[in-house]
């Protein structure tokens, strides 16, 4: 029975109204409003399929909520769908950004049912109606202008507000746009990984290389220079044994000769 602070206006329209006296007057059609002030007045029931007649209701009288059912308290105002038909309301009003593009429209709003006070709005992309469809939360400071039917707002896109309710269509849209980023990051930085490991081997094989033609240099350098060694000696202990021999014969000859 007890009143929740903030109420969907679509929830108390599933609300079959009940007085004090313990008469169903009907499900809810339609909220009376002050759009200027963005204030719920009251709403409107039928009590009967059948009846031109609607009934309608002032928000304090509504003293408690339960389950399916709204309880009252008094008795209701009546009137005929003509004239409810010319009360002031956003409901359905359509919704155009900076470029003076329809974005969406009013399909829903939260309110509080003490004061009335609407706290925000909720849009549609397109029919309200169609079950499942995705809702986005308008705060009531974007609103630049409104006119019976239409509403001005500083916004570019249904994608600037924060999303209240998901289709299953926009969830999956929305899944698709995060892995489509993460796939995105994954890639780069994989990338960048590899541009890395190729600059390390190439720097590596330049070094290898680099140190391949020096050892190779050094290698040559000391063969010769062994090689060079080796003649010499060669040389000095071939000379040596003419010299030797020339003097073990008595001879004084140059061994040069």
């Amino acid at each position: 029975m007890k009143i929740p602070s903030k109420f969907l206006f679509s929830d108390l329209m599933h609300h079959r109204v009940r007085c004090d006296e313990g008469i169903d007057h009907g499900p809810g059609l339609f909220p009376w409003m002050y759009p200027s002030f963005h204030r719920l007045l009251g709403w409107i029931s039928s009590p009967s399929n059948f009846k031109i007649t609607r009934e309608v209701w002032r928000l304090d009288q509504l003293k408690g909520v339960s389950q399916h059912e709204v309880y009252v308290k008094g008795k209701p105002s009546s009137s005929d769908q003509k004239t409810i038909d010319r009360f002031p309301t956003l409901m359905n009003a359509d919704i155009f950004n900076n470029d003076g593009e329809k974005i969406g429209l009013i399909a829903d709003f939260v309110f509080e049912p003490t004061k009335g006070k609407i706290l925000y709005y909720l849009v549609s992309r397109s029919n309200p109606s169609i079950p499942g469809s995705s809702r986005w939360r308008l705060e009531i400071s974007h609103i630049l202008d409104q006119q019976p039917g239409s509403i001005s707002c500083d916004l570019n896109s249904l994608e600037d507000l924060p999303i209240y309710k998901a289709s299953i269509k926009e969830e999956l849209l929305n899944r698709s746009r995060q892995w489509r980023t993460q796939f995105q990051d994954i890639t780069g930085k994989a990338s960048n990984r590899l541009e890395g490991w190729l600059e390390e081997q190439v720097n590596e094989n330049d070094i290898n290389s680099d140190d391949n033609i020096n050892s190779s240099v050094s290698e040559n350098f000391y063969d010769d220079w062994i090689d060079d060694e080796d003649n010499s000696q060669s040389f000095n202990r071939m000379s040596s044994s003419k010299r030797k021999s020339s003097f073990s014969n008595g001879k004084n000859m140059d061994p040069w000769i």
